[in-house]
């Protein structure tokens, strides 16, 4: 006989099949389960589309009736893109509902919870909730306090270089590093960058999943790509940047005047190249960005450390040194003594090829 965490985690792996599609909505999973056996399973494929329970319920049928219910976030007991779900289970007869994790918005949490019971449906909570919330850092922190989750992409050299002198960078790490970090802008809302990095890259910031090992992103499905942000105070793009070229892209500036190409553009407070950085996540917030992800230089990394912007850093360190007149990972100017550092909590560190791949959380400090 399998234990409430057991189904749980099942759900949760049936949740993570959605990581690189089902944004803006979180990523959900779920399981039917009757007589100690599985009897259907139900993930969120995309924004728009059945929602986690309703798939399984589909896929169960009448069998649904009297079954047991694993599902990794709260039911939702609104209607938004879709019908409740909470009215899906109530309808369909099951027995219990197990959840992961209550809905991190404040103002519909336990709302489907409360619901069900009303209905007569005995309700557990609290199951593997950790695991739960790691599924969706940006969706249950825009929701808790209205700031998108935001993960800053490092690559650099083992005495902590991101390029050489004249700029170049290509490439510091190894082809394993480069296919992982496509991974991570597939899963991400939306890439943030600055125009000091488009100058002197002219990237694209796409996610291109047919590199390095294929079939990670779902092969039925559409890539989804994310909306590229690009800060740039003084609107000094070049109308030929490849980023213009591209869908989804919004230009953060700080003049008023129309941005090249016609594309979406927004003006906020700054002062140089750099712009609000507060201002601009409360843009992002209102179109429903749940994760950013930063590629950038050091002087938009620094800024977004400065005004404690940061969540998670992933750091790719290559086996290379690059010397003294490199180019450093932060520009930080004003940090005079140690009691202004930042301390780094190290969550995960792991080889990726040649490279390794640390991933750590800003510990900020008031000397800070």
């Amino acid at each position: 006989m399998s234990t409430p965490e057991q189904y749980m985690a099942r759900a949760i792996q049936l949740a993570e099949r959605g990581l690189y599609t089902t944004d803006p909505n979180p990523r959900v999973g779920c399981v039917l389960v009757k007589n100690d056996q599985i009897i259907a399973e139900g993930w969120h494929m995309r924004a728009g589309e059945g929602h986690a329970e309703v798939n399984a319920l589909h896929q169960a049928g009448r069998e649904a009736a009297g079954a047991d219910c694993y599902v990794t976030l709260e039911p939702c007991s609104h209607f938004g893109r879709t019908p409740p779900c909470v009215d899906a289970l109530i309808n369909a007869r099951v027995k219990r509902v197990f959840i992961a994790m209550s809905d991190p918005n404040p103002i519909v949490s336990g709302a489907g919870i409360k619901r069900l019971q009303d209905a007569g449906i005995e309700v557990h909570s609290d199951i593997l909730a950790s695991q739960s919330e790691k599924l969706n850092p940006g969706f249950c922190q825009l929701m808790r306090i209205g700031r998108p989750y935001v993960r800053s992409k490092l690559a650099m050299s083992l005495d902590g270089r991101t390029a050489m002198a004249s700029g170049e960078s290509k490439w510091i790490t190894g082809p394993e590093a480069r296919t992982d970090v496509q991974k991570l802008r597939a899963r991400s809302s939306a890439i943030l960058t600055g125009i000091g990095t488009v100058l002197a890259d002219d990237p694209m910031l796409n996610v291109r999943p047919g590199q390095g090992d294929k079939g990670w992103y779902p092969s039925q499905q559409k890539v989804r790509q994310p909306l590229r942000v690009i800060v740039d105070g003084q609107m000094r793009i070049p109308e030929d940047a490849r980023l213009l070229q591209q869908d989804r892209v919004l230009l953060a500036t700080a003049v008023d005047k129309a941005a090249p190409g016609g594309i979406d553009s927004v003006v906020l407070p700054g002062e140089g190249d750099i712009i609000d950085l507060n201002a601009l996540m409360a843009v992002l917030a209102q179109r429903e960005v749940n994760e950013v992800m930063v590629e950038a230089g050091g002087v938009l990394n620094g800024a977004l450390l400065q005004a404690r912007l940061i969540d998670e850093l992933v750091i790719y360190m290559a086996p290379k040194l690059m010397g003294d007149m490199a180019r450093g990972v932060f520009h930080l100017p004003g940090m005079d003594t140690m009691a202004q550092n930042i301390s780094l909590n190290i969550t995960d560190m792991r080889a990726i090829g040649r490279d390794w791949r640390i991933t750590a959380k800003p510990e900020y400090n008031e000397a800070f």
